[in-house]
């Protein structure tokens, strides 16, 4: 067998072994991004459009009058949960990802006692579900008077052990021990050595745990239905299901739900999308790391 025929048959069975695969991934891509598809064709549309016209295509555009009624509906109330959303994710995001730096840190790269049972205890920690501990900490709060406040919900998002457990792993593979005691020999204190120069050379990692941090604050439903009653302090998630709860009554509330739903998602995208070059080499530095 000549060489042409060797390349031939390699690349058909390349070919063979590819496609599946190919046609596996198109089709989980289209499984995952058909509810935005619905999503955005449906806030083009009217309450009457929904029920009367196919539901994975456009009709009659009524996007800028949903969108006018969805500012405006309850006294702008939907404003305010957008920038309550942003306060809890975005000041939960980067305080967290702060502490949980900080904390990997410190597993890293001192020696202490006790270091490895802390670092186990946060590690188990990773496996409770968050909802097992939203009655403790509602218990909490409400023994320090903090239930119906921001800090009820912004305080316990603060906490991340996966972003300790990922921060520890950038810390121990990328900040050099040996930089670390230059540093001190030119007087450096240990707080300055953290701030301006390690931090540095963790930032990819620090951008993937904020990502992580900010997505899961940002989605996180049952923590402000625990902790808050007044209306002005929803996040956008707990007010969209309290209008939701309220389209039996008035039918044309569901396009103002749905539409409120597809802006909802605009600032998950927009900060995957600022951060993609680092959220992408951070995760695959990770893996390797890891």
């Amino acid at each position: 067998m000549n060489t042409a025929d060797m390349k031939s048959r390699h690349t058909g069975g390349s070919l063979r072994t590819g496609l599946p695969s190919t046609a596996f991934m198109l089709a989980a891509t289209a499984y995952f991004l058909l509810p935005l598809w619905w999503l955005a064709v449906a806030a083009s549309k009217s309450a009457g459009d929904l029920t009367t016209t196919p539901s994975l295509w456009f009709s009659d555009v009524h996007l800028a009058q949903n969108l006018q009624e969805l500012w405006t509906r309850d006294d702008h109330i939907y404003v305010r949960w957008l920038l309550n959303s942003l306060l809890y994710a975005g000041g939960g995001a980067a305080l967290g990802t702060l502490l949980a730096a900080m904390t990997g840190y410190a597993l890293a790269k001192y020696d202490f006692p006790g270091r490895q049972a802390a670092f186990s205890v946060i590690l188990a920690s990773v496996l409770v579900p968050v909802t097992a501990l939203t009655l403790p900490v509602f218990l909490m709060m409400s023994q320090l008077d903090l239930t119906d406040t921001y800090l009820a919900v912004l305080l316990p998002s603060l906490v991340s052990p996966f972003g300790v457990y990922l921060a520890r792993i950038y810390s121990e593979a990328s900040v050099p021990d040996e930089l670390l005691e230059a540093a001190r020999l030119d007087g450096a204190g240990e707080f300055r050595i953290f701030l301006t120069v390690s931090i540095r050379l963790i930032m990819p990692g620090l951008i993937t745990i904020f990502l992580f941090q900010f997505a899961g604050i940002w989605n996180n439903f049952f923590l402000p239905l625990i902790m808050l009653s007044d209306q002005k302090l929803y996040p956008v998630t707990l007010g969209l299901n309290l209008w939701n709860s309220q389209v039996i009554h008035d039918p044309v509330l569901r396009t103002t739900v749905i539409t409120g739903s597809a802006v909802s998602i605009l600032p998950l995208v927009i900060a995957f999308l600022l951060l993609q070059r680092h959220w992408r080499s951070g995760l695959a530095a990770g893996s390797l790391k890891g």
